[in-house]
Formats: C-alpha cells, structure tokens, sequence
C-alpha cells in the first residue's frame, strides 16, 4: 500500500523512501511487532476465555509439563499471523507476484493448524483430525504454489533445482519441480510443527531463519549483488525480505508472551504457517537446499521423530527416550531453559552456514 504512494507521488521525494525494500523491510518489521505488542493480551484474554482448560498435554510426554503448562491457551499463531498478514499488506509491493504466493501458503496452512487446534480443544484430545487429510490439504496448496512460482521464475531457472557452493550447478526437474517444491514446503511446514513443543523454542529459530532467508531474498532479488555473488539472479524475490521483516517483528512480539513461563502456546496455527512461509520463501529464491542447512534444527526435530517410530515398528526399541529430540533432551535431565538456548545456538550456528553458501562459489 505504501510502496504504491510512493509511485503515485511520482518525483515528491518524502516518499521516495517507499521505494527502498530495506526501509520498507525495517516499517514491517516495526509495524508487525506493535501490532502484537499492543493487541497481544486481548487475544490471549479472549483465547483463554473461549478455550477454558486451553491446549491437552500429552500423558505420555514430560510428566513436569502436567503441572506447569497445564491451562495454558493455545492458537497464539493468530497473533503472529494477524501482525505479519497487516504489515505485509502495509508495506509490500501489491503487485509483487511472489508476496501473495507466500502469503496464500501461509494463510492456508495458518488455517489447517487453526482447524487442528481446534478439534484438539474441543475435544481435549493431543490428536486432531486425520493426519493423511491434512498432509493432502497442505500438498494441495503446496503444488499450486510452486506452479504458480514457477510460472514466474525466469525462464532459465524455471523447474530448476540450484546447489550452493557449486557456481551455475542446476539440475532440471521438469514436471517433478512442482512435487519437489512441494515436499520442501510441506516437510519445513510440518517440521516446524515438532519443533514447537517448549516455550519459545520454535518461534526464535524461525525468526532466525526468517532474517537469514530475508537477506537471500534481497540478495538474490538484486541483479548487481547476485552478480557479485555469482548466484541465481530471481527478479522480484527481493520484496519477500519484507515479509521475512515481517513475521520477525511478529515473532518477537509474540515471544514477549510466549516466553518462560507462556502465557501461550503458538500451536498448529502458527508453527503450519510460518514453515510454509519458509517453504514457500525457500523455492521462490531456488535455496530449496540452503533451506535445509538454515533450518538444520527443524530438520533434526522431525528426523528424530521418523527414527524413532520407524526403529519401534521395526525392532521394538526406542532410540531416543522421548520423540521430538527436544523432550530427550528433558528426559535426560536437561531444563526447559537449558534445552531452549542451546536449541537457538544451534539455530543460529547453522544460519551462519547457510549463509557462507553465499560466498562459497
């Protein structure tokens, strides 16, 4: 909306400054961290009062959670995607093709995890509805996505899966691009999900992987540093730096809440949408792979889980005490806050990786 005033006002230079994608990542960022800040505890009010006993806890997880998060509402993804979806609208381009591609990822997989909590409430049950429907939903969304992304792409990178470090190493995967992209979507979708399973573990690697991925965006989007940089040049894919500013000034917003003790819990809700935003954000700037180096820690979360169901069906032993690998960690003695932190080292570590990819050429 703003970025449109600026090309209005034609040469009346106040609003030039609409025009920068730094500028406008920074008024996102600002403006989506006020929204949360400010209409945060009417929300959680509102959710505790509709929910009453809040989000089940697992009987078979940490039995300290029984007490301490007990009661604690659910669905706090509204608010991180309430403050992200205005500011986006506030402050991106419009006419910008893969702004509403993101978004729309990021809204249909908002409402999947929207309607799991719910069914999860009302009943007070940890399982929601089928787990086969839904990953159909979210593949769905996922496939019209990346075609539609693909449509847009450069012809010389259409259906192109690109390498980092390896300088102009593309590999064609023609009609199978729109299932790969998918999976990528899907996979950092439901990763994420694991992933959040302690308080504000999940939302600060997201945010780190948000700002890693809003300076691919940038980069990528701009024909002198993907020069420089001698990576895939993806025209328009700058404006996504925006809404990667975007769900971070949400996100710390909603930490100011969710952090230990929560006042509550992101669920299905955000955790489904911000890893398809990533996703999304990911295939549109062809680091599909970058993606699973920044966001390492995801990836381990539900590797952990896939092991251990995959072991216990197949020898009838467990290889971790307790699956995500966050509530091994617990099981073995480990704090709530000594998991967290070590967890947002990890992350940040593997942003910095993915980021050398850059330079690596």
């Amino acid at each position: 909306m703003l970025y449109l005033l600026s090309e209005l006002s034609g040469t009346f230079t106040p609003f030039n400054v609409f025009r920068y994608i730094t500028f406008r990542t920074g008024g996102a960022l600002f403006t989506a961290g006020l929204f949360v800040f400010w209409f945060g505890p009417w929300i959680i009010s509102l959710l505790r009062l509709r929910q009453g006993k809040g989000q089940p806890i697992r009987e078979d997880g940490p039995q300290t959670h029984l007490l301490t998060k007990r009661g604690t509402p659910t669905m706090g993804g509204l608010m991180i995607l309430a403050g992200a979806v205005v500011a986006i609208l506030l402050w991106a381009n419009p006419r910008n093709h893969y702004v509403w591609v993101t978004l729309t990822v990021t809204l249909g997989f908002g409402a999947i995890g929207f309607y799991d909590d719910y069914l999860k409430v009302t009943k007070q049950s940890h399982k929601g509805f089928s787990g086969k429907f839904r990953l159909s939903l979210e593949a769905l969304i996922a496939i019209a996505a990346c075609t539609t992304i693909s449509i847009y792409s450069p012809a010389a990178l259409q259906n192109q899966l690109a390498f980092p470090v390896f300088k102009d190493a593309l590999l064609n995967l023609g009609w199978f691009y729109a299932l790969f992209g998918a999976f990528v979507i899907v996979g950092a979708g439901n990763a994420v999900n694991m992933t959040d399973g302690l308080d504000g573990l999940a939302i600060v690697p997201v945010m780190i992987a948000c700002g890693t991925f809003g300076i691919i965006a940038y980069l990528v989007g701009n024909s002198f540093t993907a020069s420089y940089l001698q990576v895939n040049y993806v025209r328009d894919t700058g404006e996504l730096a925006v809404v990667c500013g975007a769900v971070i000034g949400a996100g710390l917003g909603f930490l100011w809440f969710n952090a230990p003790p929560a006042q509550i819990f992101m669920g299905d809700t955000g955790s489904l949408a911000l890893g398809g935003l990533l996703g999304a954000v990911a295939v549109a700037t062809k680091h599909e792979i970058v993606l699973a180096i920044v966001g390492g820690l995801f990836v381990l979360e539900m590797m952990s889980v896939i092991i251990q169901v995959a072991s216990f069906k197949l020898t009838g032993k467990r290889v971790f005490r307790m699956a995500p690998i966050h509530h091994h960690f617990e099981q073995k003695g480990w704090k709530e806050p000594q998991v967290v932190i070590r967890f947002w080292i990890i992350a940040v570590i593997l942003a910095l990786a993915g980021l050398a990819t850059l330079k690596l050429r």
